[in-house]
């Protein structure tokens, strides 16, 4: 049995407006994982690109989390964790950077220790540790995800629109952790608002099933998340509305921010340099990166 494996994950953009903690997209962005199982004993763990000198090399990374999880699930004898991590995923920017590790821990060590769960049991495990589905559930199987969680256990679906669309991801400059977005969110929110979000949210996975891309931008409001995380992100606002100014199909808060990102069929620069623009008068540096929907997830290099 090979003791090396090389994993490829994407990258994720969750929410999408009114799917909060539900609705999730692979994206074209990866972050790419070498791990080595020995008898040895020891952590050893080398990073490069996002986050190179600032993740932790020892227990407490959740990729070697995530990797233990694997091997004390199926009794695998490997002391010795050897990880090379290539990260291109931005760190704490609303692009799935922590799904992306969980599921390429998981993945690999699956893969290392005989492949004995299914992709449905590295769902819940990677939930497990992330808290939530909408972001682990498209990094495992691609595409778009609708996730639901039940009495403990993730239930999905996952589907490919018939129509093809680009995704602009505006990137700031600056880290914003879902612990502190989530902390600004209310305990309960009027009844009118929950019943804006069911409508839109029904209106986007109907959208996207269907093609009917001119529907997304009513489809991306939302009422639950984005108006209170606003305050966490100079100009967030009007980033969304040169979104939208400039032909965007629509424009959202990508997973907890402060990533903002865009639908297009076509105009991808023309959106993110005014996106961009629009960031910069509010003194937030930002770049652009244009995506495509992922449709593999998780792979074996």
């Amino acid at each position: 049995m090979a003791n090396t494996v090389k994993i490829r994950v994407p990258g994720t953009t969750a929410n999408c407006g009114p799917g909060f903690d539900a609705v999730g997209i692979a994206c074209t962005i990866y972050n790419d994982l070498e791990l080595t199982l020995s008898d040895q004993g020891g952590i050893s763990l080398e990073v490069a690109g996002e986050g190179a000198g600032a993740i932790p090399a020892d227990a407490s990374n959740v990729v070697v989390k995530a990797i233990q999880m694997v091997l004390t699930k199926t009794g695998y004898p490997a002391n010795g964790i050897k990880l090379n991590m290539v990260n291109n995923i931005p760190l704490a920017r609303g692009l799935g950077s922590s799904a992306a590790a969980i599921v390429g821990g998981l993945v690999a060590a699956n893969e290392l220790t005989g492949n004995r769960l299914t992709k449905e049991e590295i769902l819940d495990m990677a939930t497990a540790i992330e808290g939530h589905p909408d972001n682990v559930a498209p990094a495992i199987f691609g595409g778009i995800t609708v996730s639901i969680m039940d009495s403990g256990t993730a239930k999905y679906l996952r589907f490919l629109p018939p129509k093809n669309f680009s995704m602009v991801a505006v990137i700031p400059e600056f880290n914003l952790s879902t612990k502190a977005a989530r902390k600004v969110l209310p305990d309960s929110v009027p009844f009118a608002d929950a019943v804006f979000n069911v409508s839109r949210t029904a209106l986007l996975i109907g959208a996207l099933c269907t093609g009917e891309l001119k529907l997304l931008l009513h489809a991306l409001e939302d009422r639950l998340h984005q108006p209170y995380r606003e305050q966490l992100i100079p100009g967030m606002a009007q980033v969304l509305a040169a979104a939208r100014q400039a032909g965007a199909l629509g424009a959202a808060l990508s997973g907890a921010g402060p990533c903002l990102l865009a639908f297009t069929a076509d105009n991808s620069d023309e959106i993110g340099q005014a996106m961009v623009k629009a960031f910069n008068i509010h003194k937030v540096d930002a770049r652009y990166q244009l995506l495509q929907i992922d449709t593999q997830g998780a792979i074996i290099v």
